[in-house]
This record gives C-alpha cells, structure tokens and sequence, in this order.
C-alpha cells in the first residue's frame, strides 16, 4: 500500500534538510541574488518599475547605477551618457546638449547627465537599450534618484513581511565626476544616512571599478564595499584579455600606477583589496572562463552552424582559483553578469540557463548579479535539492 504523506508534512521534512544544506560560500550561506539594474531582462533597466519587479521576483538586493546631475542629483543610469537608456535622441528640445566629453580616456559623444537638470531629467522616459528584449514599456516609465529608490526599497521591505531587501549602488566613473566638480562619494552617504542605511549592519554594498574612491568611502562609512574587476574580452583559448580603459581601474591610469586588473586577482592583490574592501565583483570568466571550439584565423568559427559566432559557439575551460583565493582573503565574491539570452551561454549549458548557475553555485560564489532573477531563484532551489 502506498501512503501519501500531507504536503505540510513533507515541506515541514525538507525545511531542515535545507538549513542543512552548505554551500561553498565564504560564510557557508545562500548565495545572494543581485538584480542587475532591476528586472533588466524584463523592463527597462534602472527605473522604479524595474527594481519592484525584480524585488517582486525574489531578489535579495537591487542595483542601481548612480551618476549626477548638473544640479547635484544622484539618478539610476547604467552611464552618465543618456543616449541608449532614455528618449533623449528624440526630444528637439534637447538636440543641442548632444556633445564630446572624455570618459575614462574615451573621447565620447552623446548626452550627458551632467548636462541636465534633475527637473529636465524627470521629463526623459526610458528605453530598453537591447534590441533582443521587449521594446513594449518604451518611453512609459521616470529615471528615479537615488533617493527615490531607497524609499521604494523600505515601503517593499515593509510589506514583505520583515524579507530584507538590499541596495547595491555603484558610483559610476567616480573620476570622470570628480573632475566636473561632481564628486559622488559624500552625496551618496548623505542619501544613505538620510534613509537610516549608513551602518554596518544595513543591507547595503557600495561598488566601483576604481580604487581610490572605495579607499575614500571606507574612512567614512562602515557599509559593505566591493571592488568591480573588469576585462576586455576572451581570446580563443578563454583568456581574459586587457585593453583600455578596461585593463586598469581608471583612477590607476591617471596617476601612472601599472597594475592591471588581472594583477588585482593574485593572492598578493586580494590581500590588498581587503584592506579596504569586504569583497570582489569580477567579470564572471575569471572564474570560469570558456575557449573556442573550432579556431578559424585566430577567431571562433560557427560551430553549431547556426550562422551567427557567440558563447555558444565555445566551450568551458576549468575554473580558476580565484573563488578559493577570495576566500582565502576574507572577501566576498559576487561575479557579473548571468543572462538568459543562448547566444550568451556556453555550449556546455545547452542552452539551459540554470545550469550556468549551478556551475557557478558549486564553485563557491557568494551571490551573482542576474538580468533575470526568476531564473537566478530557480537554480539557487534546485541547487540545494541536490
């Protein structure tokens, strides 16, 4: 006879199998998952839509990207370029802030937030910025403050039954603002302070690509910083490779100093980092990377004769040690960026985006940053069902 035990019993059974459960994480704790830029996958990025409907989905913290305005603003853009995240291109009355500015060494030119006034900035609507994603909520929803975010961060938090929920700011090219006298570590303090969330034990990273702007903020708070580490691309045999700006932080460039970010990932560099940061945010293929699998005049060729060359046309290489050697020094590690889309997964995943993050759950990560939480969330449970 087969007896059918009662749905509450059975989850009252996995509940400690579950807080049982260890991952290979620095603590032994889940891994947190980030919402890059909000629901990015679903809405447009950095808007308040974006970040409840991540926060909705599950997310343990939100990201948004701050830059500032020419009155001193902290707003959500992924760059203090405007072009390809607003319908600033289409307003006339805006045709003539369109400039050339240097950022990080790059002569760039498009519209700059710097350029406009919060109250212009409010009249902007954001824009799907990939074309491969749903162009339907173009030109419906704000770009949100800094200050708009944290208060919609503490009503979601009051109504999710005591759940926390964390913001993840990174202060965008804190070297290019500095210059135009619009330096962003105090403001964003300030904003913190203002909202009950400059201490230690509020759920907040602070995060930059630069150095000296973290060594800045960690005299001045006790949140939680994290160092970005960039790259330019993967050669055909998976190695990461460097080229400017995305070689160095950029604060490295201007003042001569000749580490590169690669260097900043050997035990020596880690060290170092933590002495001033609480963990790492690397590109994800420095830990685990993927090569080629058919090398066609130094490039990958069209495997899967699908037409198109992309990540499914390469193969996983074995990890690196870098998780391991995070850990070894105190630091958090919390790699960027997991999407869906299958010109963006290896060919190992088979087009499965779960099982890019149960590999990168077995190596020990200690959250991601995902454009899709949903799917994020559905990994992290099948991973502690193993």
């Amino acid at each position: 006879m087969t007896i059918r035990m009662p749905m509450v019993l059975l989850v009252a059974l996995a509940a400690p199998l579950a807080a049982q459960a260890a991952y290979n994480t620095l603590d032994g704790s889940a891994p947190l998952v980030i919402a890059h830029r909000g629901a990015s996958g679903y809405l447009p990025e950095h808007t308040l839509e974006a970040y409840k409907k991540a926060i909705e989905m599950g997310a343990n913290y939100i990201e948004p990207d701050l830059v500032m305005t020419k009155d001193g603003h902290l707003i959500a853009r992924h760059e203090p370029m405007l072009g390809g995240t607003t319908d600033v291109s289409s307003r006339p009355e805006f045709a003539a802030r369109k400039t050339t500015k240097m950022v990080d060494g790059v002569a760039t030119t498009d519209y700059f937030a710097s350029d406009f006034t919060l109250a212009e900035i409010k009249t902007l609507r954001a824009i799907q910025p990939l074309a491969e994603r749903d162009q339907r909520y173009n030109g419906r929803f704000q770009i949100p403050t800094f200050a708009e975010i944290l208060d919609m961060v503490k009503r979601k938090t009051g109504q999710a039954g005591g759940r926390r929920i964390g913001v993840y700011p990174e202060t965008k090219h804190p070297t290019y603002h500095r210059n135009l006298g619009l330096p962003l570590e105090d403001r964003v303090l300030e904003v913190l302070t203002r909202a009950g969330m400059n201490n230690r034990e509020a759920p907040v990273f602070i995060q930059s690509f630069e150095v000296s702007n973290l060594q800045y903020l960690r005299t001045r708070t006790r949140v939680k910083l994290v160092q970005l580490i960039d790259g330019d691309d993967v050669a055909v045999d998976g190695t990461v490779t460097l080229a400017p700006p995305y070689d160095k932080p950029y604060d490295f460039a201007v003042s001569g100093d000749s580490r590169t970010y690669k260097d900043m990932l050997t035990p020596k560099g880690l060290r170092d980092i933590a002495q001033y940061a609480d963990g790492i945010g690397p590109w994800k293929p420095y830990l685990i990377s993927s090569e080629c699998i058919v090398v066609v005049n130094n490039a990958c060729d069209d495997d899967n004769d699908d037409g198109k060359i992309n990540e499914a046309d390469r193969k996983l290489v074995d990890p690196s040690t870098v998780v391991t050697d995070a850990h070894a020094a105190g630091l958090l590690v919390h790699p960027f960026t997991f999407r869906n889309e299958q010109r963006r997964l290896a060919s190992d995943y088979q087009g499965r985006p779960v099982d890019e993050y149960l590999r990168f759950f077995e190596l020990g990560v200690d959250g991601m940053f995902t454009d899709f939480v949903d799917t994020a969330r559905t990994a992290r449970t099948l991973f502690l069902m193993k």
